[in-house]
């Protein structure tokens, strides 16, 4: 099978209302302003949004790649400079599907193994099944935060349910809507105090998104911001975060990056 090196991450918070969706999609293009070939999957399978932020219409979603109506190459749409994996709402957990769609979803990603270099994989709120099998499988997880209790509580249940149920351990902590760098540390110390003394995991605190009046404007618009306002302070703190995310480590595995997501997505690990 491929052994090609790619990137797998996920975005996800905890709860909704932190940002997640507009991170997932202005990283997506930053990383691709690098040169990276990224691939987009929303996985919000309940409430998909993605293909709203950028203004593109999904005729076919993972469903018909699950049911075998068309090939994932079928359903991916080209925008913005990505390939975006819409999401369905009629698939409530890829983890109860049968050996075939097994099989089939397998297949499907290792046939576009080739042509990427990163996944970034965009999860529902909340801490449901169908998040937890998201974010178990991939190499890398980043929590949003922002400055509101009940998104440090979400947080916190998420990464306890993580490490205590799925053994996961390491987690990148991003700041999000924050009124100074020094705000988005403070917020991270507060977290990661209360993590450390209650969870044996490791979180690393890899910035802070500002709060910017053009993010609520981009929206309208149905624009990402790192294109509608390239200036702006949101997308100056979106280029400095891909250069992070450029700079992590690929994990190796022994099938190739890809092929590992899709198996401990659709076959679960304990």
């Amino acid at each position: 099978m491929n052994n090609h090196s790619i990137q797998v991450l996920a975005v996800t918070g905890g709860k909704g209302g932190v940002g997640k969706t507009s991170i997932s999609v202005n990283l997506a293009l930053a990383l691709a302003q690098t040169g990276k070939r990224v691939v987009l999957m929303d996985a919000d399978l309940g409430l998909a949004n993605v293909d709203i932020l950028l203004d593109v219409k999904a005729d076919r979603t993972i469903a018909d790649v699950i049911t075998g109506k068309c090939s994932l190459r079928d359903i991916l749409i080209e925008t913005h400079g990505i390939h975006l994996i819409p999401a369905s709402s009629g698939v409530q957990s890829l983890v109860a599907m049968g050996p075939a769609e097994h099989a089939g979803i397998i297949h499907a990603f290792s046939d576009l193994a080739d042509e990427m270099d990163v996944l970034v994989v965009d999860t529902a709120a909340g801490i449901s099944d169908a998040v937890v099998s998201f974010v178990r499988a991939v190499q890398e997880v980043l929590v949003v935060l922002c400055d509101e209790p009940s998104s440090m509580t979400d947080a916190y249940a998420l990464i306890k349910l993580l490490h205590r149920d799925n053994q996961i351990n390491d987690f990148r902590v991003l700041a999000n809507m924050t009124r100074s760098a020094d705000e988005g540390h403070k917020l991270y110390r507060r977290f990661s105090t209360v993590a450390s003394r209650f969870l044996d995991v490791n979180l690393r605190y890899i910035g802070d998104i500002p709060f910017d009046e053009v993010v609520r404007k981009a929206v309208q618009r149905q624009r990402p911001v790192i294109e509608a306002y390239p200036g702006s302070r949101a997308s100056q703190a979106y280029r400095e975060l891909a250069k992070q995310v450029n700079q992590w480590p690929v994990r190796t595995v022994a099938n190739g990056q890809l092929e590992f997501f899709v198996e401990r997505l659709v076959h679960g690990v304990a």
